[in-house]
């Protein structure tokens, strides 16, 4: 069975892992589960209350397929918690990479944005909130998620996209990404 952990934060974004939450383990068979940097009870942006108990060195312990950081205001602030050594090790047992919005800035504050091709809410976004990010010039704006080198990446009007990127990191097969991107824009057509 596939694993994806899903790192939230408080005034977590709550449009960005819902897919993923909703459908990944009761529809398609995936082990998805929720761990924190500081755990606990904490609210998302849209006010849901929540309790985390995974630390991040359980989702270590666990050895997840995929890593997915979900976006948020924190990432923005002086509060965001860091996680590079984290990103590192996850990176060192084999898994996928996966950001939103602004989870994508702890991507690019631990490096891995600096030599894969990638994308966020803007090209301005990482630069002016990730002191040290050196990926500009592989930065390719996209309304959807980029993939690339093991690390995905998205802004945070994309979480269709998103979530079949991380479905499709988990192992899913194209026919069923596929079947589960056609419902969810059966709506527009």
């Amino acid at each position: 069975m596939a694993r994806v952990s899903l790192i939230l934060t408080p005034g977590f974004a709550d449009w960005e892992y819902a897919l993923i939450a909703g459908t990944g383990s009761a529809f398609y068979g995936i082990d998805v589960r929720f761990f924190a940097p500081a755990t606990g009870e904490f609210r998302s942006q849209g006010g849901l209350a929540v309790t985390v108990e995974g630390t991040l060195q359980q989702c270590l312990d666990w050895n997840p397929d995929v890593v997915a950081v979900i976006g948020g205001m924190i990432w923005e602030s002086a509060d965001a918690p860091h996680l590079g050594d984290f990103l590192h090790a996850s990176r060192s047992g084999g898994a996928i990479f996966a950001g939103i919005c602004g989870g994508t800035l702890a991507l690019a504050r631990a490096g891995l944005l600096d030599t894969v091709t990638h994308t966020s809410n803007s090209a301005e976004f990482l630069q002016h909130n990730a002191a040290d990010y050196k990926g500009a010039g592989l930065y390719t704006s996209s309304p959807a998620a980029v993939a690339a080198d093991r690390i995905i990446t998205a802004p945070g009007t994309a979480p269709v996209s998103f979530t079949c990127a991380v479905f499709e990191g988990a192992g899913l097969s194209t026919e069923i990404i596929a079947q589960f991107r056609s419902m969810l824009a059966a709506e527009h057509e």
